[in-house]
């Protein structure tokens, strides 16, 4: 396989999805079966999509393919100087693997739709719109420039709300499609901003062009400083994408769409479009903003597990745990754990795909309850549904010989190893403590779902096994988290090959008095300037090696615990639940009111907004609406005065000097005999006037 044909086969998948969107929207209303197009261009991509992954990993591991083309040139300008913008496609590694990722993911998700969604009335359009995302989702993985990734970021935004508000019939699924969008509007407006910081400073939008030059010393308004806030306004447009804490707000609500949406939106495409961000643009992260992302990834890890311990909808659990485990992956990419930060995502994207499909067919065959109160028993029904949502439950606890404890694994471990060399020991703390909270948690919905006896006994008596269309896709999901997918040695994956060696970490571009120690190559390894791989330090090399084996055994024991708990909590009831809720009610409702985030953002940010429109509303009603009305009750009142003045005085001044013209004309009518003897009367009698008035004086 040559390069050319890998471009080539690239541009049709990521066109693909989109001549399904237009063909099933256009013939949705006359053809009736139309969405199996859509279903087949997806197969194609997905099809194209593994052939690519095969021959870039396999015949051109060292290489990044790209090709490119100019889109606007508008030369030499006066203020911005040269503006000339190119679009182009980008083949490496990460982009591949992220490719075959969204594509299974997808595919799998239209599968399961065919009979989740069989009856609804707008079928057609449910699949278009799928294929909308899946596009705008492969223009994001493929992209070699950060402004044709915001074009596509954006459009991921629209057909996310399209899909999560897919029954706007329904208020609160009409308002969770708002909240979403408008939420991920507050991150994309610091995406923005950090694009146009770029864009000024290096007048190219290409990522590599721009990484040269800022390894070239070249920074943002000549400062560091300046390259680090750079750097987080873009990781803003991630904090909304990926659910990170303060912007997680949306996502739970989001569970308002149809349950595949839920798995295609937050397992693997739109939410990790967020942990991509931060992995394309990793190169130039400096110390500072790497560590404030480790921050807000390590809050996003530990405040959403522990409100979903005690959330009882089947599906807010299952998002609750996926803001965490991005929270996971954000952090890893604070601390340094490029490669595991990655795996973790693409391990991530089956097991939680899995686990979001599985609560589709229980939501299903429970004619659409999602309370897991009144769930149970649900094994002996959906014998397929319980262990592929329990294998993939046993990945997400990580653990071993699954795919969640190879990358897990790496992430606890590389946070270990960065705080034994920065001291930051907050991080491998939220680390083990979230992984007790996962097992926990997800061993609490597994008990309350599939164990125990029916609490409703009549949706009971009706659930059945989903059909083969929504099985099959859990089947593949659940295989797809066993370890032999990624590694043939789940124990030591470092003795033989693992997913992780194709996981090429980008060069760092940022100054090195802006980094870490530690990521700087050593002066013995000869790494050449423009290496694809980071080489990281010995140091750090020796600390990862010296921490993992504990580490290991540590995650174990705490994942243990947390099933342990579980099940003393939910299946062998030796601890009596309600009166330990009685006990800690403050810190229940705590959680289950999710830290009341909503609520502190409806009294600060919504009714502030409200109050301001109020405000403003009244300013304009009162003050500018005044002001026009003042001044047109003036100006009428002026005019009124003007129109009175010229009726009576102008008008009547005229029409004075007309009625004197006409009375003098009247008067003087009489003396217009036409005879001369009256005329020559007149001459004498004026001259004997004249005569007499000079004599007077």
């Amino acid at each position: 396989m040559t390069e050319n044909l890998m471009i080539n086969i690239a541009v049709i998948i990521l066109f693909l999805p989109f001549l399904g969107f237009v063909v099933t929207l256009l013939l949705g209303s006359k053809i009736k079966k139309i969405y199996y197009f859509e279903n087949f261009v997806l197969f194609l991509g997905l099809a194209g999509s593994i052939i690519i992954a095969f021959g870039k990993l396999t015949s051109f591991d060292a290489t990044t393919i790209t090709s490119e083309f100019t889109w606007i040139n508008l030369g030499n300008t006066p203020i911005m100087g040269e503006i000339k913008i190119n679009l182009g496609i980008l083949i490496d590694n990460i982009s591949t693997l992220m490719m075959v990722v969204v594509m299974l993911i997808s595919f799998l998700v239209h599968i399961f739709s065919i009979e989740y969604m069989r009856g609804d009335p707008r079928y057609n359009r449910y699949f278009a719109y799928l294929g909308l995302f899946t596009f705008s989702m492969s223009g994001i993985v493929l992209t070699h420039n950060i402004l044709m990734m915001y074009i596509f970021w954006e459009l991921v935004g629209v057909s996310s709300y399209l899909l999560i508000g897919f029954w706007f019939e329904k208020k609160s699924a009409a308002d969770a499609g708002k909240k979403a969008f408008i939420v991920n509007r507050i991150g994309d407006i610091g995406m923005f901003i950090g694009i146009l910081i770029l864009f000024t400073t290096y007048h190219t939008f290409t990522f590599d062009d721009i990484f040269q030059q800022i390894s070239q010393g070249h920074l943002p308004f000549d400062s560091g400083f300046w390259l680090t806030i750079t750097g987080l306004l873009i990781f803003a447009g991630a904090i909304g994408k990926s659910a990170q804490v303060p912007l997680h707000v949306w996502l739970p609500d989001a569970m308002e769409g149809p349950t595949p949406v839920s798995a295609l939106i937050h397992a693997a495409t739109m939410v990790a479009a967020g942990v991509y961000l931060v992995v394309r643009i990793f190169g130039i992260l400096t110390a500072d903003a790497m560590l404030i992302i480790a921050v807000i990834g390590a809050l996003s890890a530990f405040i959403p597990a522990t409100i979903a311990l005690t959330q009882n909808d089947i599906k807010k659990v299952l998002a609750y745990s996926t803001v965490s485990q991005l929270g996971y992956m954000i952090m890893a990419l604070g601390v340094g754990a490029f490669k595991f930060a990655f795996f973790h995502l693409i391990t991530h994207a089956f097991f939680k795909a899995c686990l979001f499909l599985g609560s589709g067919s229980v939501i299903h065959a429970m004619h659409h309850e999602q309370d897991i109160r009144n769930m149970g028993g649900l094994r002996k029904k959906m014998p397929i549904t319980y262990y592929t949502f329990l294998i993939a439950s046993v990945a997400i606890s990580g653990v071993p010989l699954t795919s969640g404890f190879l990358s897990k694994d790496g992430i606890l471990a590389g946070s270990y190893a960065f705080a034994n060399l920065t001291g930051h020991y907050l991080f491998p703390i939220v680390g083990f403590f979230v992984a007790m909270l996962t097992a926990f948690y997800m061993f609490r919905l597994i008990i309350l779902t599939f164990h125990g006896e029916p609490r409703d006994k009549e949706k009971y008596e009706h659930a059945h096994e989903s059909k083969f269309t929504m099985a099959m896709p859990l089947v593949v999901l659940s295989v797809l988290s066993i370890f032999f997918w990624y590694t043939p040695n789940p124990v030591n994956p470092e003795d033989g090959w693992v997913l992780s060696d194709w996981i090429k970490a980008p060069q760092l571009y940022t100054p090195e008095n802006t980094r870490y120690e530690f990521m700087v190559p050593d002066e013995h390894t000869n790494v050449q300037p423009g290496s694809e791989e980071i080489m990281y330090s010995e140091t750090y090399v020796e600390a990862m090696h010296a921490i993992h084996i504990p580490a290991m055994i540590l995650s174990l024991l705490i994942a243990g615990l947390g099933i342990l708990l579980a099940y003393l909590f939910y299946q062998w009831k030796r601890i009596d639940v309600g009166k330990l809720v009685e006990k800690f009610k403050g810190l229940y409702n705590f959680s289950f009111n999710k830290w009341y985030f909503d609520e502190a953002y409806d009294a600060t940010a919504v009714n502030g907004t409200l109050g301001l429109s109020r405000l403003l509303g009244r300013f304009d009603l009162k003050i500018i609406d005044g002001i026009v009305n003042g001044t047109a009750y003036i100006t009428k009142g002026f005019s009124t005065f003007i129109g009175k003045f010229d009726n009576v005085v102008v008008d009547g001044l005229v029409n004075f000097m007309a009625y004197l013209s006409g009375f003098i004309g009247l008067v003087f009518r009489r003396f217009q005999t036409g005879k001369v003897q009256t005329y020559l009367v007149f001459v004498l009698v004026s001259v004997v006037i004249l005569l007499f008035i000079f004599k007077s004086f």
